[in-house]
């Protein structure tokens, strides 16, 4: 599917400036989206927006279906009478700079927690016909969320087995017991649904379009994966049989482990692949295009035993390939896709890909470590594309430069024309002004910050998915900046 030539900005909502610890879905949103339009950005991309659980990385999220609490606005709750000036008067002396996730949870939760007190008093008139909509995957959700709370937060594999095994009638008694924890589990749900479609219909008024993230595999521990077991590759005791990764390359000596659960993907064909059938049609109720994280996948994926210590002793194995995706459109027209075709990328790959127009991704970091052939640079894009300066696994592209050795680094200069101090906005000129129809620069690059704002480093076990921006990132002068480009290139289009 052919996209309209536009252009956007790569910023995940909890990156957003605020006073509350953490970017969300209240008045910072909205100026956002006020400054991409004066900015003559038509596309907001965002990161998954699942719940987050141990790491704090939102692909590695509770549930494939549910929102983001942490994500929810506490000045929208006051403007509801769900808080009150006064609960909100004082909140604690968050960092700017970064997210302290521990320090956001436990405030936010008291908060909320009276919210519910006095929703309960006087709920929503669209809360009933919201839940009973939703209930396919909520009320898995809520109880999961509301086991996981009563079994001191482990993992639903450790789990007492008459829960661990999702049987429904054994699980009638905590339905029971926890009711009263699982209905403010529906509550923060209808809350964060609530926000967020308000949201995008304020950025539709102001031709800005989201687009989405779906990871290819699910975390271990979610909603998911406990409800509905027979879809994935697991023990009887819950365990991994096999688990997801890549295997090694020139970057990793012993490839990457992912601890991600595999498809049974012979029980998804079964079913008409009903599970992702719903996925999609989940997702797409809140954005507006998807970028389909780790799209080889689907053709083949690296299989690596559950228990294995490094992801050496894979294999690969074919995927649903081109089937998932006629049975996804024939049940929901064609959708607008954004192929994440990065690393071993096949013919068989490419001919999927292409089969369903689905735009690829092209990442200018990645041009310098070839020769001119790259498909990376500028030069040899096509227009079916989405060209990036980085990603969220990238470093800023001042840090990413500053990280190369003096010849390459001059290679780059060479290429764009440019100076060492003009080369950031260099970069994320060139991919606006080349044929590729979409290009997204992620906002730590508008602000030409350094690897210190770098959003995720892969395979780092902490300090990741923190970053934040400032206000001041979002000045005139900067949206002046980009609306020339935008115009220029002709790049306006809603």
């Amino acid at each position: 599917m052919r996209f309209p030539r536009r252009a956007g900005i790569l910023l995940h909502p909890t990156s957003l400036p605020g006073p509350y610890g953490i970017g969300d879905l209240g008045p910072a949103a909205y100026r956002f989206v006020d400054w991409l339009q004066e900015a003559g950005q038509r596309l907001w991309q965002v990161l998954p927006l699942g719940p987050t659980g141990y790491g704090d990385s939102p692909y590695q999220s509770f549930s494939a279906f549910a929102g983001n609490p942490l994500l929810i606005s506490p000045e929208r709750l006051l403007e509801q009478a769900l808080l009150t000036e006064q609960e909100l008067s004082t909140p604690p002396s968050f960092p700017t700079a970064h997210v302290e996730y521990g320090e956001v949870i436990d405030w936010k939760e008291s908060l909320f927690r009276q919210a519910f007190a006095r929703f309960q008093t006087q709920p929503h008139p669209s809360y009933e016909p919201w839940v009973a909509a939703n209930e396919e995957w909520l009320e898995d959700y809520a109880l999961f969320i509301a086991l996981k709370a009563h079994f001191g937060g482990g993992p639903w594999k450790e789990w007492p087995e008459e829960v661990r095994t999702h049987d429904k009638t054994r699980l009638d008694p905590h339905r029971e017991a926890l009711a009263d924890e699982m209905a403010y589990q529906r509550f923060l749900q209808f809350l964060f649904f609530q926000q967020w479609i308000t949201l995008r219909a304020y950025a539709h008024q102001k031709e800005v379009s989201i687009v989405g993230d779906i990871p290819i595999f699910i975390a271990h521990d979610s909603a998911d994966a406990w409800a509905n077991r027979e879809l994935f590759s697991l023990n009887d005791d819950g365990s991994l049989e096999v688990q997801a990764g890549v295997p090694p390359d020139y970057f990793s000596e012993t490839g990457q482990l992912w601890g991600n659960p595999l498809y049974r993907w012979d029980m998804m064909e079964e079913s008409g692949y009903e599970w992702w059938i719903e996925r999609f049609r989940a997702i797409f109720n809140l954005v507006d295009m998807v970028r389909l994280d780790h799209f080889r996948g689907f053709e083949a994926y690296w299989t690596i035993p559950g228990n294995a210590p490094t992801a050496v002793n894979g294999e690969w194995r074919t995927g649903p390939g081109a089937a998932l995706f006629r049975e996804v459109r024939d049940a929901l027209g064609p959708l607008p896709i954004i192929a994440e075709d990065l690393g071993v990328i096949t013919p068989e790959v490419d001919a999927m890909r292409d089969e369903f127009a689905y735009p690829g991704m092209r990442i200018l970091q990645f041009a310098f470590s070839a020769d001119i052939s790259s498909n990376f640079l500028p030069h040899n894009y096509v227009q079916n594309t989405v060209a990036y300066t980085g990603t969220h696994d990238n470093d800023t592209t001042r840090g990413w430069f500053e990280s190369l050795d003096e010849e390459s680094q001059q290679r780059v200069l060479d290429y764009f024309d440019t100076s060492e101090a003009q080369v950031v906005w260099a970069m994320a000129r060139a991919i606006v002004a080349s044929v590729a129809d979409t290009a997204i620069v992620p906002m730590q690059d508008i602000a030409e910050l350094g690897n210190e704002a770098r959003m995720n480093l892969p395979g780092r076990p902490g300090g990741n998915w923190q970053w934040r921006a400032t206000e001041e990132m979002f000045s005139a002068e900067n949206a002046a900046w980009l609306a020339k480009l935008s115009d220029l290139y002709g790049r306006c289009n809603p």
